[in-house]
């Protein structure tokens, strides 16, 4: 079972503002790097940790250039170390629309639009109105896309997309590849942002928001041999879900995941939201996870 870190929430507060949608990796010499949005000043930021509890003050890495005509905001980012650059995946919204953008960095830090226009967008009836929170993984000399899809305020399903040379993508015919089931009541209402992660036993783990109605959300995990197909549910889903009265307590939206070996522990992060606060917090499992903890 996971537990909620006592130190809820680890990142964020007055003095930063809303911090939401955060990516987690680990970073060749050890260090975690968590990009994140930053709603106050409209823009993705990176921070980074030894511990996944304390973080560096949050630096901006790209801001909104409403110049584009789709991206009056960003957020909803990820990070992939590509041979000697760093690729960012990014959502860009306006006029109630949201599209997926690509920029690139030489030190991880400072990032450039690879394109004046999006990669992804919106052009199948499931899709709505936005393509959102993108999470990519490099496999086999192909680029994954897992991505959000439906309505701008809160997406509706999730999507599969691929490439060669991630600018060009080739959406999954199966699409949407994951969408709720309402006979669970934390994911009755719809599903959104996701992380996808390769697991030796389990094939893919797919950690995403499940929500109950539109206002409340819980972290959610399901296990896939594929990573798109065959899913099986967390048989002790929600991961994550509010506490009443506390810092998260209407909401835990976006997970962002990774398995610590050498402390044998899963820890998951997580925005969780109490009115108009939203911050990052995290919880944690002892133990990996196995094909019994599904059904």
């Amino acid at each position: 079972m996971f537990v909620k870190c006592p130190q809820n929430p680890i990142y964020g507060g007055p003095a930063t503002g809303t911090l939401f949608d955060a990516y987690v990796s680990r970073l060749e010499d050890g260090r975690l790097r968590m990009d994140l949005s930053w709603r106050p000043e409209n823009a993705l930021a990176v921070a980074f940790s030894d511990d996944g509890v304390s973080w560096t003050p949050p630096r901006i890495t790209l801001c909104a250039d409403p110049s584009t005509g789709w991206e009056d905001g960003v957020n909803r980012n990820c990070v992939v170390r590509a041979g000697d650059k760093y690729m960012m995946w990014y959502t860009g919204q306006a006029r109630g629309y949201s599209f997926i953008g690509l920029a690139e960095s030489r030190d991880g830090l400072t990032f450039s639009r690879t394109l004046s226009e999006p990669v992804l967008f919106p052009e199948r009836p499931w899709e709505g109105a936005s393509v959102m929170n993108p999470c990519v993984l490099y496999e086999s000399g192909v680029y994954r896309m897992w991505y959000s899809a439906g309505e701008t305020y809160e997406p509706n399903v999730l999507a599969y997309a691929e490439s060669r040379d991630g600018v060009s993508w080739r959406k999954s015919p199966i699409n949407p590849f994951f969408v709720s089931e309402p006979k669970n009541e934390f994911e009755r209402e719809r599903i959104g942002g996701c992380q996808v992660i390769p697991h030796k036993k389990l094939g893919y783990l797919l950690f995403y928001i499940g929500y109950k109605d539109i206002d409340t959300a819980c972290v959610c995990c399901a296990c896939s041999p594929d990573g798109v197909t065959r899913f099986r549910r967390y048989r002790y889903n929600p991961v994550a879900a509010p506490t009443p009265g506390e810092w998260d307590g209407d909401s835990c939206y976006k997970p962002t995941a990774l398995y610590d070996g050498r402390k044998d522990e899963w820890l998951v992060w997580y925005n969780g939201r109490s009115g108009g606060s939203e911050y990052i917090g995290l919880t944690t499992k002892k133990g990996d996870l196995s094909p019994d903890d599904f059904i």
